[in-house]
């Protein structure tokens, strides 16, 4: 460990600008690793193998496929270049970066490497269930794992430091690379040349055209592809996209009078000024009850405007407007081409994935509507701007259940540059994303059943409950859902009470309520709300929690015990 007298500050000036690179093999970690090490060390985290894929627009393996290992390595060894003349930060390589010489000097120049040096084994066990490396595509993969190994190791001990990547909390390796900086940085004596000092690299975000941050997620369900473009300014864009999109359609933009402002604005000015011919199409106001009212509005404004099949329709706004739109588009014409622009912090999560299209019926929450996905989907983060804090609040709850479910390495950066993204820093753009990427996972993992995490908790809070002097939002009732969840979890003994505190911490720290005596309302009796969570979709049935990351249906919990928690619970 670094000692008492060389703190983190420290260690970083004895970098002396540069960047620490993660070379290994296949399945060593160096991604896991690296950004609980970034973390720890206060830097930015780049994995160049995703680097690579942004800007290919395709995978890794079918890079591999189209193009040959040879045409990729040079791509890498260019990405992995740019990497390193960008800033300090801690980059995580592929397998085979480090075999090219000059990608090799290119690392010294600009940054200290160290090997994660892993055995054939522990090796072998990590990426056995992993399908997309493409050198382990074969029928016989263990054999091309130990050729490789043989091939890499002389190699990749030509590195400036060696670590072993053992089984066992990802937290005892940060450790152990942690204390071969400390002792190995006086060894290496090129430390006494500093690099020339860059700024910070952003953490994230990639650059557009016109200089604007942003991040491309490329999502697929099948033979569905479609892709979400994040970063402040995207709307800008939107006419040249939609441009290369759907060259000559006209665009049916679908919104209602909360995005009349500024957001349609700046969206029919990129579209003008791509020459793209436009029909606004507004949404009535309408009550819960009259959506439907609503939705035969959009669909004869559209058809009044001859907008015809191979056009576009865009959805720009919330989540009830997307729906809105998406549905009409799937109706009109038997289905039209759909572009999804969601406005507000909830939307910019739950928007962007997935093909349900509809609204609900009224006479219960059973939906109506169809399954269209879009043909894009664009997130600017600029419309959150002027978004009251607690909507902020109630997104940065969406993005906190989806790290839960699917990414313990996602909670701890949320962990770290949470308060960046509450405030609208830039690390808002890699947020989405990564939450963008988490859920469209799950759902093509048909793992959907897990997005029901801290729901049925949320959906069994009193309505007339209060929070900061206002009726519980959306973002405000899955927060205690969520942290109900975690502390079930523990007392059931799935998961340690310390990650459950951890969980709760993090959501207290953000502004968002965590237990059900947070909101006061209507008196609230354990045994009904105990009936009302075993009487779901799926009795005695709910998402639950190994740990952060690592959520799971159980399939059946004990009903006193469940009473028990709550009572418990309400006396808090």
């Amino acid at each position: 460990m670094i000692s008492a007298g060389d703190t983190r500050e420290n260690l970083i000036a004895r970098l002396r600008g540069r960047s620490i690179v993660l070379v290994g093999m296949m399945g060593a970690g160096k991604t896991s690793i690296g950004k609980r090490l970034a973390a720890a060390l206060g830097l930015a985290f780049v994995d160049a193998d995703v680097e690579i894929e942004t800007a290919a627009g395709m995978t890794i393996a079918e890079i591999f496929t189209r193009h040959g290992e040879v045409y990729f390595r040079d791509g890498e060894r260019r990405v992995v270049s740019r990497l390193l003349r960008e800033g300090q930060r801690v980059v995580a390589t592929g397998g085979g970066a480090f075999m090219n010489a000059a990608t090799r000097d290119r690392i010294a120049e600009y940054g200290i490497s160290i090997w994660l040096k892993a055995d054939a084994e522990i090796l072998l066990r990590r990426v056995r269930k992993r399908s997309h490396r493409p050198l382990l595509s074969g029928q016989d993969a263990e054999q091309t794992m130990l050729r490789l190994i043989e091939e890499r190791y002389p190699v990749y001990a030509l590195a400036d430091l060696c670590v072993e990547s053992r089984e066992g909390p990802h937290e005892l390796v940060v450790a152990d690379v942690m204390a071969a900086l400390d002792r190995g940085l006086a060894t290496i004596s090129r430390l006494n040349r500093p690099v020339e000092p860059q700024p910070p690299a952003p953490i994230a975000p990639r650059l557009s055209d016109h200089g604007l941050a942003f991040e491309t997620v490329p999502i697929e369900f099948g033979a569905k592809r479609y892709e979400a473009v994040v970063g402040s300014g995207v709307l800008g864009e939107a006419g040249a996209r939609l441009a290369r999109l759907a060259p000559d359609a006209v665009c049916a933009v679908v919104t209602d009078k909360s995005a009349i402002g500024g957001h349609l604005v700046a969206l029919e000015a990129s579209l003008a000024s791509a020459a793209i011919r436009f029909v606004r199409i507004i949404a009535p106001e309408c009550q819960d009850q009259d959506r439907w009212g609503a939705f035969s509005s959009i669909c004869d404004q559209i058809v009044a405007a001859g907008v015809k099949r191979g056009d576009l329709v865009i959805g720009l706004g919330g989540e009830e407007i997307i729906d809105l739109a998406g549905f009409a588009a799937s109706a009109i014409h038997r289905g039209m081409r759909l572009v999804r622009v969601p406005t507000t912090p909830c939307s910019q999560i739950e928007s962007t994935v997935g093909g349900n299209v509809g609204l609900k019926s009224t006479r219960g929450t059973i939906p109506i509507g169809a399954t269209l996905f879009p043909a894009l989907v664009l997130v600017d983060t600029r419309t959150q701007a002027n978004s009251p804090i607690r909507d902020l609040r109630a997104g940065y709850a969406h993005l906190v259940k989806y790290a839960l479910i699917k990414s313990a390495d996602d909670f701890l950066w949320l962990e770290s540059h949470g308060r960046q993204v509450l405030e609208r820093g830039p690390s808002i753009s890699h947020a989405i994303a990564a939450s963008c990427r988490a859920k469209a996972s799950l759902l093509a993992g048909g793992e959907e059943s897990l997005m029901d995490f801290g729901l049925a908790f949320a959906d069994c809070l009193p309505r007339g409950g209060l929070f900061g002097g206002a009726p519980l939002n959306e973002g405000e009732r899955l927060s205690v859902g969520m942290a109900c969840s975690f502390r079930l979890s523990a007392r059931l003994g799935h998961c340690d009470q310390g990650e459950a505190e951890r969980v709760e911490n993090h959501l207290l720290q953000s502004g968002l309520p965590t237990r059900i005596t947070d909101a006061p309302g209507p008196a609230i009796d354990a045994s009904a709300l105990a009936e009302s969570l075993l009487q779901g979709k799926e009795p005695r049935s709910l998402v639950l929690a190994r740990g952060i990351g690592q959520c799971f249906q159980s399939g059946d919990i004990p009903a006193d015990a469940l009473l028990n928690f709550l009572r418990a619970e309400l006396e808090q």
